[in-house]
């Protein structure tokens, strides 16, 4: 089998409003990340993903997509996104970018050209136009923002949109859908980028006048397939080019044909995100995903924590430490101490796994949820369309602290735009760089063995006391986990490598990861 950088490799993930202000707006840009384009090299990852920079009226944080071959004017330019791609290239780290293939946006060309031309227009079906019945949508569908999938235009008809009504939903029947995405694939692989992150992948194919056949109506239908494999051809023409999955499916056989050959390469692991803080629990979500992915040669990916869910050092803090979509525990009591133990033993069991491991922002630094945001800031359409009941997503994605002993932090010179606690002075990428217990200090420490030792390859479990998770890998590296309530003690005559915490005289305490190695000192 041929190992491609994608198989083992650490991907940083960028939230490019939140991540560093380069021209002083308050809003994270391309002139910020070029920036700090060192910091991720010295962090040690392999590759950069970016959510949408796409131009946008920013309905949903850029995922309402206008313009598919461009940058939003607030995060650069075209020519701009050139140079990052380049400048990314010359550390060794490869680029990876969001493309939205379920839905655009309102302000799309495609879209306006749709309403300006009215009921039984071609242009109407890019998208799924539909007459109601009577003052009544055409079915009983709804958002997954909360409310209904439908949306009444002036002249009586009524268009889907699976999220907010800002996101029309693209009619993948239609073979110039289909004909202008791979236009799109081809058009960033021909300006270098490494790879795709296809958002909301299994959603594509859809009907809405299907009489209900006792399956979701418009998730993991057979004919999404065929799409990808027309997506893995262009990939392949261009070579080393990987295309991941977006899949929350619960349905381990239906999730794995999505990692046929010829189809996806890879796909995010959710069951690990939102699998609780146990050791049982963690080791069958661990042996399911080896096992799903092993027959089709396929590498695993380990995920914490994303621009969707609650960060680690908070979820992890609470009683109930799963996580799902439809209760984020916002708000619920964290115990920010314990929480920030389990997720520093979390990131040293997800990195010592086989397969692929993603970073999202700010995880390296240890950053909580910010879970009190003034109501008027809040920008997540979940907080509008829940009628302000689900305050969403913008608890994770407040823009990053990098020095100074206030706000912004060093983000840049003007008032982010969204409010960072007064707390974080402590958790500065500067203050935590000094201080070799940080959680950086470990990231960095963590990524640099497991790019010599770790990665792609095979696990072997080995015995353990209950609630100890313990495995060896190829390279000679054992990791062991706690999560009992009780000390236990370390293997004889074993080198630790690393740590999550202190081992004090042999032991290892709870809530804590150790990686040793086997090999002859």
């Amino acid at each position: 089998m041929v190992r491609t950088w994608w198989r083992g490799a650490a991907i940083y993930q960028v939230y490019l409003r939140s991540f560093a202000d380069g021209n002083g707006d308050g809003i994270g840009d391309l002139a910020g990340l070029r920036a700090r384009l060192d910091y991720l090299g010295g962090l040690g990852v392999d590759a950069i993903w970016l959510n949408p920079w796409y131009p946008s009226p920013m309905a949903d944080g850029g995922y309402d997509v206008a313009d598919y071959r461009d940058v939003h004017p607030a995060f650069g330019t075209l020519a701009e996104a050139e140079r990052f791609i380049d400048e990314a290239h010359e550390l060794g780290i490869r680029v990876i970018i969001d493309v939205v293939p379920n839905h655009g946006s309102t302000a799309q060309a495609w879209f306006r050209e749709a309403l300006a031309a009215g009921p039984g227009a071609a242009a109407r079906r890019r998208f799924w136009f539909r007459r109601g019945r009577g003052d009544a949508p055409p079915n009983e569908w709804r958002s997954i923002f909360g409310g209904p999938a439908w949306t009444r235009v002036p002249d009586g008809e009524w268009y889907l949109h699976l999220f907010a009504p800002e996101q029309p939903d693209f009619n993948w029947t239609n073979p110039e859908v289909a004909e202008e995405f791979l236009e799109v694939l081809r058009f960033w692989f021909d300006r270098g980028v490494d790879g795709i992150r296809i958002d909301s992948a299994a959603l594509l194919v859809k009907d809405p006048d299907a009489e209900p056949d006792g399956r979701d109506p418009y998730t993991d239908r057979d004919g999404v397939h065929e799409i990808y494999r027309e997506w893995r051809r262009v990939a392949d023409e261009y070579g080393e080019r990987v295309l991941i999955g977006e899949l929350w499916l619960p349905d381990q056989e239906r999730f794995a044909r999505y990692l046929r050959p010829g189809e996806m390469h890879t796909a995010f692991n959710f069951d690990f995100l939102a699998c609780p803080w146990e050791a049982a629990a963690l080791r069958s979500v661990i042996d399911r995903t080896l096992t799903t992915h092993l027959p089709l040669g396929a590498p695993a990916t380990w995920v914490l924590s994303n621009h969707d869910v609650p960060r680690p050092v908070t979820r992890y803090g609470r009683a109930d430490t799963g996580f799902g979509h439809g209760d984020r525990g916002h708000g619920r009591p964290t115990d920010p101490v314990l929480g920030l133990r389990r997720a520093r033993a979390a990131a040293l069991l997800s990195m010592a796994l086989p397969g692929g491991v993603y970073v999202y922002q700010g995880e390296e630094l240890g950053l909580p949820e910010v879970e009190d945001l003034p109501d008027e800031v809040r920008q997540d359409p979940l907080w509008e369309r829940s009628g302000h009941a689900v305050p969403g997503r913008d608890g994770c994605r407040v823009p990053l602290p990098w020095s100074g002993t206030a706000p912004p932090y060093g983000f840049g010179a003007g008032e982010p735009w969204l409010p960072q606690p007064a707390s974080w002075a402590a958790l500065t990428a500067e203050a935590q760089a000094a201080d070799p217990r940080s959680m950086l200090s470990l990231y960095r420490a963590a990524l640099r063995i497991r790019r010599e030792r770790l990665g792609d390859g095979t696990l072997t479990w080995l015995p353990a006391p209950e609630g100890v998770l313990a495995f060896a890998r190829d390279s000679g590296l054992t990791c062991l986990t706690n999560l009992g309530p009780e000390p236990v003690p370390l293997p004889a005559g074993a080198r630790p490598l690393l740590a999550s915490g202190p081992l004090p005289v042999g032991h290892l305490l709870p809530d804590t990861t150790v990686w040793l190695d086997r090999r002859p000192a």
